[in-house]
């Protein structure tokens, strides 16, 4: 596979963010192992060899052996893009630090900055988004990318995160009375419309927030997910970054519900695609994402009449075989758009993050970048998405190399006979042969820990 990525330097990564960081570190020392066809993390998950593992962790990674070779070399492949005169926007915010390995998850190729595409490939088409991806819904296949781990904001994109963790949770057809806090948002933001003392069914807000990207549908939706008080959208928030983690999405952090811009909130295309295939694996949300219109009924109660909108993805009026998706935008996202849409028996997703608007819509971005993908051969692939299974996997051979490791250290000496404990803690032993893989990624970890303590000691 002939692509290329940048090499990544070691940085210190700030105060708040060093938890979050620790638990992405965690996980993608495992996912690495993870980012395999199946045959080879089944056998890792059985028990077999560490040399069998790694043997099959080779036979994985002959797909990309070129590009991995050119990730060592440090050389990246510019994305295309179109030359326009870029509007003035707000400085956007500092991305946190770069995390090598979470960077690798789906794939060693993923971990550029850059273009990424299979060997033989046609040039994708030059769009204004700072980053792409596109990825198949059933296989799980990366087809391409332009710096697909790289941290973005995401606008209103946020709110896929937000269905995917709280749609199975709200009982459609509840009706939710609208409290004050649901509808304090940013002035001039998004909203679908309801209003304080109005009652809405679960249904209808979540048209009103996948259709209008209503922000004031997002404080509601999230409040009632989260217990229906006070701290109800804390706790949605607080849910959200743990579906992220369960899915292996390391460069989402949520701060609010909505995507409206909040301090350390990011998100990147790779992530995007992991929680769109949750969502478009729910037969509410492939309803909700394709209804062109609805109705939001009166409340007279408060003498405000009903009206209807409209949904503003224009992929579902203009695409043949759209699935529908978000749009997204903020001054200081700018554009950010996931979409999908189905061709001869495949489903494909693309996920952008800021885009301009000019001189195509981020929505006809998408539609261009799924263009491009339904042009590349079945089985085609550049990396791919992790599932559930795959993170909880690699947390549990994370947690059984830790275990070994401890053992290690606390085993009686040559000569000692083992006591009862000792042999109760021996399946750690042969657990730790199938992770062998896995353990090779640590001495790049604490490599990034002795250099963070060197900065500290300077400063």
């Amino acid at each position: 596979m002939a692509v290329t990525s940048r090499r990544l330097r070691p940085f210190a990564a700030a105060p708040a963010a060093r938890s979050r960081r620790a638990v992405s570190l965690v996980l993608a020392v495992g996912l690495i192992v993870p980012a395999l066809p199946a045959p080879a993390a089944s056998a890792a998950a059985s028990g077999v060899s560490a040399a069998s593992a790694a043997s099959a962790v080779s036979a994985a990674s002959a797909v990309s052996a070129a590009s991995a070779a050119s990730a060592v070399s440090g050389a990246e492949i510019p994305c295309p893009h179109p030359k326009i005169v870029k509007p003035s926007a707000p400085p956007r915010p500092v991305p946190p630090p770069a995390d090598p390995q979470a960077m690798r998850v789906g794939g060693d190729a993923l971990a550029t900055h850059g273009l990424v595409i299979p060997a033989g490939a046609k040039q994708p088409p030059a769009v204004t988004a700072t980053t792409w991806m596109v990825s198949d819904l059933d296989t799980g296949e990366v087809l391409g990318a332009c710096g697909p781990h790289v941290p973005q904001t995401p606008a209103s994109v946020q709110k896929t995160l937000l269905a995917a963790t709280a749609i199975d949770k709200l009982d459609p057809r509840k009706k939710v009375t609208i409290v004050q806090s649901d509808l304090e948002i940013e002035p001039n933001s998004s909203a679908v419309g309801i209003v304080a003392g109005g009652t809405y069914p679960v249904s209808t807000l979540w048209l009103g927030l996948l259709l209008n990207s209503g922000n004031d549908a997002a404080n509601a939706l999230a409040r009632m997910a989260g217990g229906g008080g006070p701290d109800g959208v804390a706790r949605t928030v607080a849910a959200m970054n743990a579906k992220a983690a369960e899915l292996g999405a390391l460069q989402t952090h949520a701060v609010t519900p909505s995507g409206l811009d909040g301090k350390g909130q990011f998100t990147s295309a790779y992530d995007l695609a992991l929680i769109a295939r949750v969502d478009f694996a729910n037969a509410d949300f492939r309803k909700y994402v394709l209804t062109r219109s609805a109705q939001m009924p009166a409340q007279r109660a408060r003498k405000v009449a009903g009206f209807q909108f409209q949904n503003e993805n224009k992929l579902i009026y203009n695409y043949p075989g759209a699935l529908g998706g978000k749009t997204g935008f903020t001054t200081i996202a700018r554009h950010s758009y996931v979409g999908a849409a189905q061709r001869d028996g495949r489903r494909l997703v693309v996920t952008l993050l800021g885009a301009e608007a000019a001189p195509l819509r981020g929505w006809q971005q998408g539609a261009a970048l799924l263009d491009w993908g339904f042009t590349q051969p079945a089985g085609s692939s550049v990396g791919h998405l992790v599932t559930p299974a795959e993170v909880a996997a690699s947390a549990a051979a994370a947690a059984a190399a830790r275990g070994a490791t401890a053992e290690k250290a606390t085993a009686p000496g040559p000569g000692v006979a083992a006591g009862p404990a000792s042999r109760s803690h021996g399946w750690s032993v042969l657990v730790a042969g199938t992770v062998a893989v896995a353990l090779t990624a640590l001495p790049v970890l604490l490599l990034l820990t002795q250099r963070r303590r060197r900065r500290k000691s300077r400063d």
